[in-house]
């Protein structure tokens, strides 16, 4: 192995997706010689398996059925479904045809070294890629990510189920398709491959879609997700799988089965940490890894070992990764410079949004779009609040936007101080309507200052208003 001054870096980063190259652009930018490894594609899971071609899959349909609810468009748009092969050509397009060129070039231009190859721990500050030896002076980060887990249902090695990631990458439509979990990934997915032509069933434990969000967003996704073809299954687990040459069988715990060209299990994540060698530092492999708000992995002697993104089971989310990168690169700076670390709430160097505002968007239709406590949450976390409702269908920029529009908006408000704990938005477009929200939860801004926050007539951001009057007018 090697084990010269080459091989000595201020910063080793494990994992470039997106969480470890905003990481390595931090400390790069702060004068911080930086190396990145990675042992697949320099971009990510996000790239190339889940966020961009899950997108780039699901927006044609949204894309038609937008004009589809405006008369006028309505006529000219016809009744023909997306065309399969455009779409999934489009996204081909969208992941660079799972080449990464482009982003290593970016890491070049940003002064970042790639390695690549499989990384693993050797003790305090030291990395081992194949036959290099890497040693840290300030700090090894690990942005390795999460993988998808598949139950260990009988005949499950033999059905050959998708993951994520195939569902993502798949290149043909199947005729029919068995969607398992009722999560983010099964309701995308579901959407996605039934408006590209797939007969497909989703077969979910719980009552509705989206467990963690407000119950109102799972039954209007689950009531589109019909809309658009979908056989919804609430309440039924898989027991077990057949295949042969041909469909596979989906045995249920309630009796009978479902027939599918395939099968797509979307159950569940976990932290690829299982060949890090994390027990050379005393750590447990394959676990999901213990940080503090600047990021630094707990029980690790010198503080030396951080991890950001999905590892430390935050908030798996990529958007949430790349913020704890840019704190995490903001601490480390800090350290290695001998600067006091400004780690107190909301600070420079502490990841604070990920106990207070995360924000998260479901690309169904309608989409879902939520930041903060949930009001289960709230009421679990012992805190005195208020959910305020209003149904978004009825503003007048949102008529305006889509005939018979339907959804619904909520926020939670703390009683104590008057400020947002959370909100959510369900209906098509929702989404852009979070970014208000999450400011407004991070900031900690007041009621009685939004009351000042003056939204444009007609958009369908007036609903703030409304709630404002409810919260208002129930008091």
């Amino acid at each position: 192995m090697s084990d010269d001054a080459n091989d000595t870096y201020d910063v080793i980063v494990i994992g470039a997706g997106p969480t470890g190259e905003n990481l390595a652009d931090r400390t790069a930018a702060a004068g911080l010689r930086t190396v990145i490894v990675e042992s697949e594609l320099v971009g990510g899971e996000c790239s190339y398996w889940a966020c961009i071609p899950s997108k780039a899959l699901l927006r044609p349909a949204a894309a038609l059925k937008a004009a589809r609810s405006v008369d006028g468009a309505r006529q000219v748009a016809g009744e023909r479904p997306v065309d399969a092969a455009a779409v999934l050509a489009r996204r081909d397009s969208f992941v660079g045809d799972w080449r990464d060129d482009g982003q290593v070039s970016w890491l070049d231009s940003v002064g970042v070294e790639l390695v690549r190859g499989h990384a693993r721990l050797d003790g305090p500050r030291r990395v081992v890629v194949g036959e290099r030896r890497l040693t840290a002076r300030h700090a090894v980060v690990i942005c390795t990510g999460s993988r998808a887990v598949v139950p260990d249902v009988p005949g499950v090695a033999e059905a050959r189920p998708w993951t994520s990631r195939e569902a993502t990458a798949a290149r043909r439509v199947p005729e029919r398709l068995a969607v398992v979990g009722g999560g983010v990934v099964g309701a995308e997915m579901a959407a996605a491959w039934s408006s590209l032509g797939s007969r497909v069933t989703l077969l979910m434990r719980g009552e509705r879609p989206l467990p963690r969000m407000e119950p109102f967003a799972g039954d209007l996704v689950a009531e589109g997700l019909r809309d658009s073809g979908v056989d919804v299954r609430a309440g039924v687990s898989v027991t077990g799988l057949s295949r042969g040459e041909g469909p596979v069988e989906v045995a249920l715990d309630q009796g009978g089965s479902v027939t599918a060209d395939e099968v797509l299990f979307a159950t569940g994540r976990a932290p690829r940490t299982d060949d890090l060698g994390l027990e050379t530092v005393g750590l447990e492999p394959g676990s999901w890894l213990q940080v503090d708000d600047t990021l630094r992995v707990t029980g690790v002697a010198d503080g030396w070992l951080y991890c950001a993104g999905d590892p430390n089971h935050r908030a798996l989310l990529t958007h949430q990764g790349k913020y704890q990168a840019r704190i995490a690169g903001a601490a480390i700076a800090s350290r290695a410079a001998g600067r006091p670390v400004d780690d107190a709430a909301w600070g420079p160097c502490a990841a604070t949004a990920d106990h207070a505002a995360v924000p998260q968007v479901v690309f169904t239709e309608p989409e879902v779009a939520s930041v903060g406590l949930t009001a289960a949450a709230a009421e679990a976390a012992g805190r005195r609040h208020r959910a305020v409702d209003y149904d978004l269908g009825s503003v007048a920029g949102a008529a305006l936007y889509a005939d018979g529009y339907r959804g619904q908006a909520r926020l939670v408000v703390d009683l104590e101080d008057e400020r947002l704990l959370g909100a959510t938005f369900v209906g098509p477009g929702a989404g852009e309507l979070l970014h208000a929200a999450t400011i407004a939860v991070a900031g900690g801004v007041p009621i009685s200052r939004l009351w000042h926050a003056v939204p444009a007539f007609p958009t369908v951001n007036e609903v703030w208003l409304r709630l404002l009057e409810t919260y208002r007018d129930q008091g």
